[in-house]
């Protein structure tokens, strides 16, 4: 073989130098005929030589050429033939005597041949082997001098295609965003595959512009590349987005252009691909016949090539068109050999694809036929097959690393959710839909072991990430306290909650063994598709012992489609019910709501409609807006029950835990009845968080008690690098200027211990030094109470990561964190609440043990409770609750300020409504009834809208206020 000698020499010399560059670039012209000839030449000629090591290895590196060529071109079975005869050419020479740059040569053409056999073994189906195949190229790789870690990627890639075809879409995007932060820039060819996979996986799992960026990115590179043929090939990768997004008419034409080429290049594999697609399309807009027609020539192929899993997604789609026909012996017969294929392979999401197809097929059905007698044998049956596989689907979104991730995998279940519950419903079995809203409304559960560990890190030379790392890559470990900085930091701070799935809820409020909800159904799915869908914890569905006093309800609301709800009393009454509130109604009365606030994202504008044309904002509208929602969302059941609950045994506590859709409602101010009698007239309101909020371990308790500790006061502190009339400056007007709030610090000062150290009231506000670290220091000493009142800056509900939500405290650019600075400030993030300096240190804490929170919490900002509009609540106030409170009161939409008030509604400098609010705030943390007290204050403004319908008795300001607990 050859030898280094320190001068550029050939590697074979003439002819064959230079026809390998040829075939090179007959390739990356989409000419893989050309390409094949000029190697198969080649060969010839090299077959014609006097045997020797050195010839044998030339023919194996042809031999491993002509084999990526006919995987290029999908000719399976020619590109098996030619990697398998590479490969004992290696292994025949592998004894023989080599230099060491002979040695690397060889080593090298063996990872390839590996890397060839196994995504030949992945196209055909064989997964398990193909992971076999890549883990022995990984115990071969570390005797490879792999100096820029090129084939290190291109191993990588192979698996995370592995995992694509498994349907491990979580694990896949994982991977493949690890390794293409960790690729060298001169890995030119795995670069572009890495983001056309990671497209690929965006645009599966519902993130269509994702997709569209990371295609656009790869086409380029391929451009500069001269990779003709991969640019066209994303064609149908575009195509395939545009089909998901709803874009048919572009898919269709996409589909075709991409159709057209594959076939004059003859890559049979991504035309069958194709024709698969443009079958679905036909079958859309009602060509049975030529829907039919692509369907046959699509399996054909597949069948031929070999490749099994492909040909059984045809097979599904086939047996969804069999059923349109009714033709139903082909449609089990062809769904069934679907399953038996993803089973045999282990891809286990399309195994549960296939139940909820048989789950829909038989709800249609009921639909269209009359069962009679066997109706309920019938809905069980659906029910079966339908919600075992749906909490599959739904559970695969803790595969993925951010929240953003798993709330568009969640839009992608639903579909399946919403069947189950339909399915209930026509069954009429309460019991189980209480299960599954006790199931649905447990909340997944914060992974803080799957953030990056604080022991000895893996080894930084590791091919692959194991799934429990996150997507930033490994973390330099030298004294084991390092702070990362730069872009290191940076990638700290992008890092998503990593999240588990909900404890099992026991169905019982009483401790030890009982019932867990949805247990059967449950066992079902993980053994079926070998995923967990609970963690272990198990948690009672509520926890009545301190609620024995008063007479209490349980209200549960779970969105699937229409608005679901449970409830159930105790503490002296008992009772249960259930609701449902048809989609359009729910949808009318939310969108209603959301037109009379203050939007997020609207600023002033926002402000000024909402006091101008806003309902909240003049009685009688918002009497109709209060009557409007009480109609959508609340049972008339429910009303009665509460109104014999209060004759009998006094005003009873309502919690409720809303679903995403309907948590920024004001429940207080439902109109129950057409006499303007309000949901607050008959019951104390709270509002309840998911039950994986509970705090494990809770903060260790300190020498001052919760009933003697200090209150810390954060009273509208300086941010800094902004004025006090800019966007994050004052809240509560110049210091010392209003005296109802100088009184709420002169009481606290009065009653006992007060931080941060006051010689007058005055002192309290628009402080410099009210930091995350002071904050970390004062809340570790131990408090009583936390009393925030502050700018707050929600994170976008679309977005779907809670965590993002900020408070804004006296931190400079420079302090550590996890939200990126805003001028000279770095804001104070949930995230940062959540897991503290887990990401950022080796020795990292987590932020329940940084910032311990007392059992009282009060954060009077601009929707600080705006959690549980996402999927995952892991915002601020349920931050607070992860961290050790017993209560949090937050806000659920944008507050107007008292100057807002002046401004907008021209009120006297002297009325300051916020203030009002801020007070009765802080005089309900020092109840013992913190609910009770400030419903009662929620009752009195109601009491004074009604009477005068002054602006600043409006809903629009009280009505925000809510308190959570878990």
């Amino acid at each position: 073989m050859p030898e280094e000698n320190g001068v550029v020499t050939p590697l074979y010399g003439e002819p064959f130098d230079s026809g390998l560059a040829l075939a090179e670039e007959h390739q990356l012209a989409a000419d893989i005929t050309a390409s094949v000839a000029v190697y198969e030449e080649l060969l010839t000629l090299a077959e014609s030589l006097d045997d020797s090591p050195d010839v044998r290895f030339l023919r194996a590196h042809l031999l491993a050429n002509i084999a990526s060529v006919q995987l290029t071109a999908t000719d399976l079975a020619a590109a098996e033939d030619a990697n398998s005869r590479s490969r004992a050419l290696l292994d025949g020479i592998a004894s023989a005597p080599m230099g060491p740059r002979g040695r690397q040569l060889w080593l090298e053409m063996v990872l390839r041949t590996l890397i060839a056999r196994a995504d030949l073994l992945r196209r055909t189906g064989r997964l398990d082997e193909a992971l076999a195949c890549l883990d022995e190229a990984a115990v071969t790789l570390p005797e490879f001098d792999d100096r820029d870690g090129l084939r290190a990627s291109e191993l990588g890639l192979n698996r995370v295609h592995v995992l694509m075809d498994r349907g491990e879409w979580g694990a896949a995007e994982e991977q493949a965003s690890g390794l293409l932060s960790t690729t060298p820039e001169t890995a030119v060819e795995t670069i572009p595959r890495l983001l056309v996979a990671l497209g690929v996986i965006c645009s599966s799992t519902g993130r269509f512009d994702a997709a569209e960026d990371c295609f656009a990115r790869a086409e380029d590179r391929f451009r500069a590349m001269g990779d003709t043929g991969q640019q066209r090939s994303l064609l149908a990768h575009r195509a395939y987005t545009a089909m998901h997004r709803g874009e048919l008419d572009l898919a269709e034409r996409l589909f075709a252009e991409a159709s057209a080429f594959f076939e004059e290049q003859r890559w049979f594999a991504d035309l069958a691909v194709c024709e698969q697609a443009r079958a679905f399309l036909a079958g859309r807009r009602g060509d049975a016949a030529g829907a039919e027609e692509l369907l046959a020539a699509s399996l054909a192929r597949f069948e031929r090539l070999g490749a099994s899993i492909a040909a059984a997604d045809t097979m599904l789609l086939g047996a969804q068109h069999a059923y349109d026909r009714g033709d139903i012996d082909e449609m089990k017969r062809l769904a069934q050999a679907a399953r038996d294929v993803y089973q045999e392979r282990e891809v286990y999401e399309r195994c549960a694809q296939v139940d909820l197809m048989l789950a829909r097929t038989l709800e249609d059905n009921l639909n269209r036929t009359d069962h009679g007698d066997r109706e309920r044998e019938s809905v069980d049956n659906a029910l079966s097959l339908a919600l075992p596989s749906a909490l599959a689907l739904e559970a695969a979104r803790f595969d993925f690393a951010t929240a953003h991730a798993r709330s568009q995998w969640l839009r992608l279940a639903d579909d399946a959710m919403r069947l189950v519950f339909r399915l209930v419903m026509r069954r009429q079995d309460q019991g189980l839909l209480f299960e599954l809203a006790e199931h649905r409304c447990a909340g997944a559960s914060l992974a803080l072991h799957r953030t990056p560990p604080s022991g000895p890190l893996e080894d930084p030379a590791s091919v692959f990430p194991n799934a429990a790392m996150k997507s930033h890559g490994h973390y330099e470990d030298t004294d084991g306290t390092m702070t990362l900085g730069g872009v290191a930091a940076e990638a700290a701070a992008s890092v998503g909650l990593r999240v588990a799935p909900p404890p099992k809820v026991r169905m019982s409020a009483q401790p030890g063994p009982g019932r867990v909800a949805l247990q059967e159904y449950i066992a079902a799915a993980e053994f079926r598709y070998h995923r967990p869908i609970v963690h272990e914890e198990e948690v009672p569905f509520w926890i009545t012992d301190d609620l024995t006093s008063r007479p209490v309800v349980q209200i549960r609301l779970a969105d699937a489609g229409d608005l679901f709800m449970t409830w159930t009393w105790a503490g002296g009454a008992r009772g249960f019910g259930t609701g449902q509130g048809p989609a359009a109604e729910v949808d009318r009365a939310v969108a209603a709501l959301a037109d009379a606030l203050p939007g997020a994202g609207d600023g002033a504008e926002g402000m000024r409609r909402a006091f101008g044309t806003g309902a909240l904002a003049e009685h009688g509208s918002e009497r109709r807006l209060a009557r409007l929602l009480a109609e959508a969302l609340w049972p008339e059941g429910l009303t009665a029950q509460i109104r014999q609950v209060s004759e009998r045994a006094g005003r009873p506590l309502v919690r409720i835990q809303p679903s995403p859709r309907v948590a920024q409602v004001p429940w207080e101010i439902l109109a129950v009845d057409d006499e303007d009698v309000r949901l607050v007239d008959l019951a104390d309101v709270v509002t309840t968080a998911p039950a994986s909020l509970r705090p494990r371990n809770p903060a260790p308790t300190t020498a001052q008690g919760t009933a003697t500790g200090p209150v810390v006061l954060v009273l509208d502190p300086r941010v800094p690098g902004f004025r006090a009339d800019s966007p994050l400056g004052s809240v509560l007007g110049p210091p010392g200027t209003d005296p109802e709030l100088l009184a709420l610090v002169q009481r606290r000062l009065d009653a006992g211990a007060v931080i941060p150290s006051l010689a007058t009231p005055a002192e309290a506000f628009r402080r410099t030094d009210l930091d995350r670290d002071w904050l970390s220091g004062v809340l570790r000493a131990g408090a009583r109470r936390l009393l925030y009142v502050g700018h707050v800056s929600g994170a976008p509900v679309e977005g779907g990561q809670s965590e993002d939500g900020t408070l804004h405290l006296s931190c400079d650019a420079g302090t550590v964190g996890l939200a990126e600075p805003l001028r000279t400030h770095r804001p104070l993030s949930a995230k940062d609440l959540l897991l503290g300096s887990l990401p950022l240190r080796a020795d990292g804490e987590p932020g329940a043990s940084i910032w311990p929170a007392p059992a009282r919490v009060a954060l009077i900002g601009c929707e600080s409770g705006g959690d549980l509009r996402f999927a995952e609540s892991f915002g601020l106030a349920t931050a607070m609750l992860h961290n050790g409170a017993e209560l949090v009161t937050a806000t659920r939409w944008v507050l107007p300020t008292s100057f807002a008030f002046h401004r907008l509604a021209q009120l006297p400098d002297a009325v300051r409504p916020l203030t009002e609010a801020i007070v009765a705030v802080d005089t309900a943390h020092e109840d013992d009834d913190p609910v009770g007290s400030l419903s009662a204050w929620q009752r009195e403004q109601l009491d004074r809208w009604r009477a005068d319908g002054r602006i600043e008795h409006s809903p629009l300001l009280w009505a925000a206020m809510t308190s959570i607990v878990v």
